[in-house]
């Protein structure tokens, strides 16, 4: 019986398929082991230039010596940051060209061997901007000068002189809008770019280390009436593995759904049969005395919508009642239908989702506060609502804590094209 291993290398790669910025893992000795495509355009080298690199091939001489110390001191506290607060940090490209950039460092360890995430951002053309606007100033204050001369020599020039004052004004005003308005874009998209490859790390660590250990222990037992045991080791590597490709396939949706690049693929198919597969996948993740009530007497209806699009709505929300909720207790699926519209309600009696968190649940890595403890990325729901809104369906819900919950979905039964 063969065991199973997802190397590190194989979950960087794939972790950093979606990320349009520079990425870069360093360990502790500070050598590139990993880098996704966005840090090798930005910096103008091959991939395989890089890896195993030092990172100061990246850097520019004069500051090697004080990077290097910094990067030592960072992974020695273990915290998050954002590199360069308070003062200027550069890139070096293989060309010898320099630019400005911003890098937030995530330190995190598998294995026990210590790395650091670092999310770069060229700031070259914000940088360009401040520059634009000190120009502006410059130039404001001359001509604030040299009218005030004028002023003294003819009155008749003061009205010329508070026009144009306004104007330069007015202008300076709107350009230091603008680079407020792009700052704080900037810190905003850097927060939950770090936040969402922190999110990523926690999320992988814990199946690694379940797969590593029952991979391990799947190769002792070599006898027959060990197979049992065998086969449990094997299913927690086959149910840690689908939790990581379902994470996977959430992160690459968000990422095609975000860019406009998710084509939906329509096609006829049989409502039943929808069910049926559904039901059946979600039946392998109950909990101890859990059932799925859903009704058996289902007319059959022809559908003309994404197929792969509804069973992933469909099976996340299940998914997500049976996670919630306690053993020995009842998911409920009702399925209605008219001439242009299907209609699902999953009912649960689990945790439900607190009041004040509940105008937040369709957030994007937005959890309730009382799920935290449970596994998960805070991203289905989102993508739920994003798929129905382009499938000119609709989503919503209502949920009491520690009673449970209801999701209510309505969607076209036929795709007008």
């Amino acid at each position: 019986m063969s065991s199973f291993t997802l190397s590190n290398s194989e979950v960087f790669s794939i972790l950093f398929n979606g990320i349009s910025e520079g990425a870069l893992i360093v360990n502790k000795q500070q050598l590139i082991v990993e880098l996704n495509d966005s840090a090798v355009k930005m910096f103008g080298y091959e991939i395989h230039e890089l890896k195993g690199q030092h990172i100061n091939i990246l850097i520019p001489q004069k500051f090697h010596h004080k990077h290097e110390a910094y990067v030592k001191s960072f992974i020695k506290k273990k915290e998050s940051r954002q590199m360069g607060v308070g003062r200027n940090i550069f890139g070096l490209t293989k060309s010898g060209k320099t630019f400005p950039l911003e890098a937030g460092l995530n330190p995190f360890e598998i294995k026990g061997e210590k790395y650091v995430m670092t999310l770069i951002t060229d700031i070259t053309k914000r940088v360009e901007a401040e520059q634009e606007i000190l120009d502006l100033n410059a130039s404001l204050e001359e001509k604030v000068h040299k009218r005030t001369k004028d002023l003294k020599s003819s009155v008749e020039e003061l009205s010329e002189l508070n026009d144009l004052l306004k104007d330069e004004i007015m202008r300076r005003k709107q350009a230091e809008a603008r680079i407020k308005t792009a700052l704080q874009k900037e810190r905003e998209l850097n927060d939950l770019k770090t936040k969402f490859l922190s999110l990523v790390s926690h999320e992988f660590k814990t199946p690694l280390s379940g797969i590593l250990t029952s991979s391990t222990l799947a190769k002792k037992y070599t006898q027959t009436e060990q197979q049992e045991k065998r086969e449990k080791h094997l299913n927690t590597i086959k149910n840690k593995v689908h939790y990581l490709t379902s994470i996977l396939n959430d992160f690459l949706s968000v990422e095609r759904l975000e860019t406009g690049k998710f084509t939906y693929k329509f096609e006829r198919f049989s409502l039943l049969n929808l069910i049926n597969e559904v039901v059946y996948n979600a039946n392998v993740t109950l909990k101890a005395g859990q059932i799925i009530n859903y009704p058996q007497d289902l007319q059959d209806v022809e559908l003309y919508q994404d197929r792969h699009v509804l069973e992933l709505i469909l099976s996340n929300l299940l998914n997500n009642a049976i996670k919630y909720s306690r053993e020995d207790t009842t998911i409920t699926l009702d399925i209605n239908f008219d001439d242009k519209y299907l209609k699902f309600d999953i009912q649960d009696q689990g945790i439900g989702i607190p009041e004040k968190d509940q105008q937040h649940i369709f957030e994007r890595y937005f959890r309730a506060e009382n799920a935290l403890l449970n596994q998960g990325t805070g991203i289905g729901l989102n993508i739920i609502k994003v798929h129905l809104d382009n499938l000119g369906g609709d989503i919503y819900f209502e949920s009491q804590e520690n009673k449970g919950s209801t999701f209510f979905i309505k969607l076209p039964i036929k795709h007008d094209n």
